[in-house]
């Protein structure tokens, strides 16, 4: 995700930077190079040793300390960074980068780079609340720096209040989104995910083993690429990637009504979901109670065709729809294509233990609407949603050139 990103770590004097440590785990175990930059005050809460085992790389402290003996310390680093975090970034560092002040190695790295810098705040919380504190941090969002704001919580001072570091997990996400190219802005992605629970009764329901991990990662890899996402979820353990619009429904009824509301807004849809086939044809008020028959009947009935109605009401949106087979894969897939009016299917066959339901990875095949199609190999299933999303582009150029062509 991050191989070959040069990424410089500033660690600043507060107590959340123990929690620098696991960001700069994550960062080398995606791939890239790590190089700390600690204030003198940072290391009286975290030895440099920790970050130089973590990194693999030595820890930057003094202004005056060359790397070599071409390089000027802060410049070598600056130039270095495809992206320079400050975690955490106090209220004192903030205040002089926002000054234009460069007393030490890491603010006059800082002002020598070119590259986006990520402030990940944490502090008291009447400091976060400081009036001079929040033009301050204005000022610099203003000037094109990035900010990942604290969240509410106790705080290590035993007040409550917003203060505290945002989850290192959170500042990774921003970090790669800094580094992603931006090239589906302007784009409003409508992604379906999940099963639908078709209630049989208060306690019982109709249901299919899907995770939601295909459609979620898809959300990600969209909102990561600048997109905006509308994500309708059936019901998963999944937490919603940070920036999707999340709208959680149940039934296919549900989903139909949620997917048709937020078509008009958007330009492509991607139809994830695994929605149940039927549902009961009544839904019993209380629990249904074990009798004496072995087999019991219930009459189903079947449930809205989602996808067909996108087909219907669409005007000039993208539609990628989803095959889960466990047969005849080829022949189901493109019958999906021509009837539902898709522009491209992705079609996977479930009975494949890597390809299944609630697994990482995604064996899949892709049908055009044109006829041509493309056979991927196993990948996760975040891999697999990257390069569907340039798919997406390849379609849209493609639209693009017809256009201009007439």
């Amino acid at each position: 995700m991050l191989t070959g990103k040069q990424i410089v770590v500033g660690v600043t004097g507060g107590i959340a930077a123990y929690r620098a440590a696991e960001l700069v785990r994550l960062y080398v175990k995606a791939g890239a190079q790590v190089h700390v930059i600690m204030t003198s005050a940072a290391t009286e809460f975290v030895t440099p040793l920790t970050f130089q085992t973590l990194s693999g790389n030595p820890v930057h402290i003094e202004l005056f300390n060359l790397i070599s003996e071409r390089e000027i310390g802060h410049i070598a680093l600056a130039d270095r960074a495809d992206v320079l975090v400050v975690v955490p970034a106090t209220a004192n560092l903030v205040g002089k980068v926002a000054a234009g002040l460069a007393d030490d190695l890491l603010t006059t790295t800082i002002m020598a780079t070119k590259a986006p810098v990520l402030l990940v705040p944490a502090m008291n919380s009447n400091m976060w609340e400081n009036p001079i504190y929040q033009q301050n941090q204005s000022r610099l969002v203003d000037l094109g720096y990035h900010v990942v704001e604290p969240v509410s919580g106790l705080l290590a001072c035993g007040w409550q209040g917003k203060g505290k570091m945002a989850e290192p997990d959170d500042v990774f996400e921003a970090t790669v989104r800094l580094l992603t190219p931006q090239d589906l802005a302007g784009e409003t992605f409508l992604i379906t995910a999940g099963p639908t629970r078709e209630e049989l009764d208060p306690v019982r329901y109709l249901s299919n083993y899907s995770s939601g991990k295909m459609g979620y990662a898809i959300a990600l890899a969209a909102c990561r690429r600048g997109a905006r996402v509308i994500l309708v979820s059936g019901p998963t353990a999944l937490t919603p990637p940070a920036g999707v619009l999340c709208r959680n429904v149940t039934s296919a009824e549900q989903m139909k009504q949620a997917v048709l509301e937020a078509l008009p807004q958007s330009t492509v849809v991607v139809k994830a979901a695994a929605v149940a086939d039927y549902r009961p044809v009544e839904r019993a008020v209380q629990k249904i109670k074990k009798g004496k028959p072995e087999q019991v009947e219930m009459a189903l009935v079947k449930n809205p065709d989602i996808l067909a109605a996108v087909a219907q009401a669409k005007t000039e949106q993208l539609v990628i729809g989803f095959a889960a087979e466990t047969h005849d894969l080829e022949s189901h897939a493109l019958a999906k294509l021509k009837s539902k009016n898709l522009d491209l299917i992705v079609a996977n066959d479930v009975s494949c233990p890597q390809a299944g339901f609630d697994v990482d990875t995604n064996l899949v095949r892709l049908f055009y609407r044109d006829g041509t199609s493309e056979q991927w190999p196993l990948m996760s299933k975040l891999e697999v949603a990257d390069r569907l999303l340039g798919c997406v582009e390849r379609l849209r150029s493609r639209e693009s050139s017809i256009q201009d062509g007439q």
